[in-house]
């Protein structure tokens, strides 16, 4: 609903900029905050020029080259786009139908294999509505359902474009602690035989061997491969901190791995050992209740004391696939919480690009980056602030939901020529 008094303007001029974009191809965004997330930092009265798709210059007194349309974002804030480092978005579209549901596949015989991206829909709801609150860009993982290994995830614009996953194996997910254990066969360390044993057979995995006693079918295996060889981050849900130390361990045992904590409601306490193994954490600060017992010292300084301790984190709406979104809302109340602000904002947008080794290409606005770039119409952490315009690629994009033209259909009844039928 903040998007109403905006909209007719916002929708002429992102027409205007679609249309021109296809002749010139260069958009000059003046007068605003820039945020940067590069050594430039913060630049005010700054320019950002977009040209063929990228960031052509950033800066202060940036000449404007001729022919390029422009936007006036003076008392705006310009950054570069967001970045949910995980969710479900475009896997399901209702919950409560599970022929629209493809986040996960409870009765499979294969685990590893499985690729999310498989079942991505570019045009559910979810996607829209994410990109119209500033995000650009979403990892989106499978959930377990037979194994403990989920399947590998994908990275992908919010475009809505058939073409919009740009990395489509780009990382494997692994459940452990609590659902872990159940899925493995009722404890810890049945979940961690398994874990270790399957990481075992993928590293020593050659075409044509065949082992009658593998733990893996040779699809698991072939996917497993590039995450247990350290060529692909591995994903490993944890909460408790006792689990984390596990995962530590692991990753003293077997340096080559590329793992990236999810969740950590109890990193604070374990920030140390997380900070030396050089493990990110995407974590959800709010999370503040004990909603399970692995999960008993969660609390809303968790970010705040893993960045202290220097480990590196981003910021998730964790188990979602229609609120994405809402990562904003978290970075806002870790930095209530202690997190500062810049570490809170590379936290859903620079942090998760490094995560995926994104960092050259999106994240920042930098020279020669694509220009995934958002303006703002006050600071992107606060609750009542949102998007002016938002470009992926160097292309405006609409900010339109269905959401968005319901509430235009409804809003006005008593001026409206042509009533909904059930108005009549």
């Amino acid at each position: 609903m903040r998007h109403i008094s905006k909209l007719a303007t916002a929708l002429s001029l992102i027409g205007s900029l679609i249309a021109s974009s296809a002749l010139a191809q260069t958009i000059a965004i003046t007068g605003g905050k820039v945020i940067t997330n590069t050594k430039q930092g913060q630049i005010e009265n700054g320019t950002v020029i977009i040209q063929d798709g990228k960031i052509a210059a950033v800066g202060a007194g940036i000449a404007i080259p001729d022919g390029a349309t422009r936007i006036d974002a003076q008392g705006k804030w310009v950054t570069p786009g967001l970045f949910s480092p995980l969710s479900g978005v475009g896997l399901v579209e209702v919950s409560a139908e599970s022929s629209t549901d493809d986040s996960r596949a409870g009765d499979s015989e294969f685990s590893a294999a499985l690729k999310a991206a498989d079942g991505f829909n570019p045009k559910a709801e979810a996607i829209a509505i994410t990109k119209i609150e500033g995000m650009t860009r979403i990892a989106v993982s499978p959930s377990a359902g037979s194994g403990i290994f989920a399947g590998s995830g994908f990275i992908a614009d919010t475009s809505g474009g058939f073409n919009s996953i740009s990395k489509h194996n780009a990382f494997m997910y692994a459940e452990m602690g609590e659902r872990g254990a159940n899925i493995a066969g009722g404890s810890r360390p049945a979940a961690w035989a398994y874990f270790r044993a399957a990481l075992a057979e993928a590293q020593a995995y050659r075409p044509g061997r065949k082992n009658d006693d593998a733990l893996l079918n040779s699809a698991d295996a072939i996917a497993l491969k590039p995450a247990a060889e350290g060529r692909m981050p591995l994903l490993i849900h944890v909460e408790r901190a006792s689990d984390l130390m596990a995962v530590v361990r692991l990753q003293r045992a077997q340096p080559k791995l590329d793992i990236v904590i999810i969740g950590g409601a109890e990193g604070w306490m374990v920030a140390d050992a997380l900070a030396a193994a050089n493990m990110p954490v995407i974590l959800e600060p709010q999370s503040n209740l004990p909603g399970s017992f692995e999960s008993l010292g969660a609390t809303m300084m968790n970010a705040a004391r893993l960045n202290q301790a220097g480990v590196s984190i981003a910021i998730a709406q964790l188990g979602e696939a229609f609120n994405a979104r809402l990562a904003v809302q978290q970075a806002g109340e870790a930095v209530a919480n202690g997190l500062p602000w810049d570490v809170a904002f590379a936290a859903i947008s620079s942090t998760p690009a490094e995560i995926y080794g994104l960092s050259g290409q999106i994240g920042s606005l930098a020279n020669g980056m694509r220009a995934d770039v958002v303006v703002w119409d006050g600071d992107p952490l606060e609750l009542m602030a949102s998007p002016d315009h938002v470009f992926i690629n160097g292309q405006a994009q609409a900010l339109v939901s269905r959401q968005t033209k319901l509430r235009d259909r409804y809003m006005d009844l008593s001026n409206a020529t042509e009533k909904p039928f059930a108005y009549r």
